[in-house]
This record gives structure tokens, sequence and C-alpha cells, in this order.
């Protein structure tokens, strides 16, 4: 098929999403979730937000359980929730995002290192520090899905997407349960603990 120079489709948002999926070694069950959003482009503004899913089989949030989500733009997050989070293999069966409390963001801070690839998020609100940390990285995996690959059904999605071999998740200091593990993804095996960077959703059927 012959490319062409501009996509008749709609961009959704761009900017960048990075998430740690540790698992349960016993159940290969999701133990611990947690997913940053940074993004730049939007129908509802800019925004950043941080899903932490401590007790993804629980239907209670923060304070009695590990489920939160901190963000300085609640309208482009419950967006991104209801259109991406809710149809996303790993996540769509869990009750956790239905209940979990939704704390206002007071600062956010990337950090990476270049002696050795570690990045980390520190993201603080209403109280609460989270903090989520990538180790051993991969080489950049450029990422191209047609909607019929998509999570959604709806959309193309473009990427840049590096892999870590190890991450872990905090809150307040503690460490949330599980290891990371692999999935079959983009036509091949990769770690559930991923940043990706220049993430573009594009409504396919929008042109025109």
């Amino acid at each position: 098929m012959t490319r062409v120079s501009i996509n008749p489709g709609r961009v959704e948002w761009c900017g960048e999403s990075h998430r740690i999926c540790l698992y349960d070694q016993g159940s290969g069950c999701p133990a611990s979730v947690a997913m940053v959003f940074r993004i730049c482009l939007s129908p509802f503004g800019r925004g950043i937000g941080c899903m932490v899913l401590g007790d993804p089989g629980k239907s209670e949030g923060w304070p009695g359980a590990s489920n939160l989500l901190m963000t300085d733009n609640q309208r482009l997050m419950r967006w991104i929730v209801d259109g991406w989070v809710r149809r996303d293999p790993e996540l769509c069966d869990l009750p956790a995002p239905g209940s979990m409390a939704w704390l206002d963001l007071e600062s956010a801070v990337s950090r990476s290192r270049q002696a050795d690839g570690r990045c980390s998020e520190i993201l603080r609100g209403a109280g609460v520090t989270v903090q989520l940390t990538w180790e051993d990285p991969g080489p950049p995996i450029p990422v191209e899905l047609g909607r019929g690959n998509s999570m959604t059904g709806l959309h193309e999605m473009y990427a840049v997407c590096c892999e870590a071999g190890a991450a872990d998740i905090t809150i307040n200091g503690t460490g949330l349960p599980g290891q990371p593990s692999s999935r079959p993804e983009f036509g091949r095996q990769l770690s559930t603990a991923w940043r990706r960077y220049s993430e573009t959703w594009v409504r396919a059927d929008a042109g025109g």
C-alpha cells in the first residue's frame, strides 16, 4: 500500500504514556499497575495523569486500597480512562479503575540517567507521593498500529516504545507487589514495563 504524506484521520491526542504492569508470579495475574500520561495535545488541552492500581482486584479507592489517579486535568484524564484504559486488554476486566480515588496533582518530575538509562517519574498530590522507576532499557522500537490492531478498534497509533527489563512502583515509599513479565505485543514478546514517546492516536474514520 502506498503511504501518503498527510494522514486523512483526526489526531485525538499525542504525547507520552509510560506503564509498569507487575505480575504475581504464582497466579500470573496483575498484582500492581501504574501508568503515567503526559499529554501535550487533546480536545481537553494539555495534562499529566498518573494512575496506580496497587489493589487491582478491589472495588475501593485510596486510602482504603492503593487505587488512585492523580492529575492536573480531570476532564482530560476521565476521557482517557473511558476511551483507552477501559479498553486495554490487561485492565478492562479489573474492578479497580471504576472505584479509584481521584486526587489533584501538585507536582510532577521526570528524571533520567544517561549512564545506565534509568528513568523515574515522581508525582505528588494530596499528601501522596508516587514514584515509578524503569531500569535496564531495551533499544527504541518504532511502532505503527492500524485500526484493526489497536486496542480501541477506532484508531491508528504511532509511537516510539522502549521496554524495560526491571521496574518498580512505590506509594509514599512503600513498594507495590509483583514483577515485570512479558506478553505478545506488536508481533513480538515485550516487557510489561515500558515507556512510549511521541505517542499519537489518530481517529482513522474521521477524515474527509
